[in-house]
C-alpha cells in the first residue's frame, strides 16, 4: 500500500488524475473504474481539462460505476447515471456504448447483480477509483458485508444515508437501497486509486491503513491489494500513523513534506 499527503484536497485531486492521465497515455482502451460522491470531483475536473487539452482522449476508454441507488430513476438528478454524465461524460468524447453502470430498474431487481456481475468478471479493470464513507465502507459495501462478497443489493447503513443527504433535501428523499460491486469486484481491479479529504476521514484513513482486516471496516482489505495507492489531504491524514510497512510520501506542495 502506498500513501501519498497532499497540502489540500485539490493537490490530491491533481495527484490522483496524473496517475490516469499517465495510464490513458500509455494506453488509450483502459478499461476504468469509476466513483461517485464528492471525492472524485476534482479527478474528473482535472480528467476534463486534459481532455479539452488534447492531452487524453476516452474515445476508446471502457468505463464501469462501483454502484447506483435502487429506487430512483436514472433520470433522478442524484441517480449516480446523472452524476457521471453531469461531472464526467458530457465534457469528453467517451462513446456511451463503452458506460458501464449499474442498472436500477426495479422490475428488474432479482437480475440486475449477477448482470453487472458479469460484466466485470470479463472485463477486469486497469484502475479503479475509490472515494471512503466515514464508516468505512468502499461502493456500498457497508460494515458487516462478507469481503468475498460480488456485486449484490445492499440495504444501506444509517450512517451512509445520513452522510449521503447533504445531496437531498431530506434525509428521507435518501434511497435505502443500492445495487453495488462487492469486495471481490473491487480487489479485482489491478490497480486502485482511493482519495479522501478533511479532518472527518481521519480516522478512517487510519483503521484502514492501521487497524485489522475486518468487515467492520471494508476499507482494511485493501491492505491485501498488490497495487493500492491512497491519495489524502493533511487533514485525513492528522490521524494517520505511518510507519516502516507502509510506502509514504508527501507531494510537492505538502507543507510537511
Amino acid at each position: 500500500m502506498k500513501i501519498i499527503i497532499c497540502k489540500d484536497y485539490a493537490d490530491a485531486s491533481q495527484q490522483a488524475a496524473a496517475i490516469v492521465i499517465k495510464a490513458l497515455i500509455v494506453n488509450p482502451k483502459l478499461k476504468l473504474g469509476l466513483a461517485t460522491g464528492s471525492s472524485p470531483l476534482g479527478i474528473y475536473k482535472n480528467l476534463i481539462d486534459a481532455y479539452k487539452k488534447n492531452i487524453i482522449s476516452f474515445k476508446d476508454v471502457k468505463t464501469f460505476n462501483l454502484d447506483e441507488y435502487v429506487g430512483i430513476s436514472r433520470s433522478h438528478p442524484e441517480s449516480y447515471y446523472s452524476f457521471m454524465y453531469e461531472n464526467l461524460f458530457k465534457d469528453v468524447d467517451i462513446n456511451d456504448d463503452n458506460i458501464n453502470i449499474p442498472n436500477n430498474d426495479l422490475s428488474r431487481v432479482d437480475d440486475l447483480a449477477e448482470e453487472y456481475d458479469n460484466k466485470l468478471l470479463g472485463n477486469q479493470r486497469d484502475i479503479q477509483l475509490l472515494g471512503i464513507g466515514s464508516n468505512g465502507h468502499i461502493g456500498f459495501n457497508e460494515p458487516g458485508t462478507s469481503l468475498s462478497n460480488e456485486t449484490f443489493i445492499v440495504e444501506l447503513d444509517e450512517q451512509t444515508r445520513e452522510d449521503n443527504s447533504r445531496f437531498f433535501s431530506s434525509i428521507e428523499e435518501v434511497p435505502k437501497f443500492a445495487i453495488t460491486m462487492g469486495i471481490k469486484n473491487i480487489m479485482y481491479a489491478k490497480k486502485i486509486i482511493l482519495i479522501a479529504s478533511g479532518i472527518k476521514k481521519a480516522e478512517v484513513i487510519n483503521k484502514t491503513v492501521n487497524g485489522e482486516i475486518s468487515n467492520k471496516v471494508p476499507a482494511t482489505i485493501l491492505q491485501l491489494h498488490p497495487n493500492c495507492t491512497i491519495i489524502i489531504d493533511e487533514d485525513a491524514a492528522s490521524k494517520l500513523e505511518l510507519d516502516k510497512k507502509v510506502d509514504y510520501t508527501y507531494s510537492a506542495l505538502s507543507s510537511k513534506r
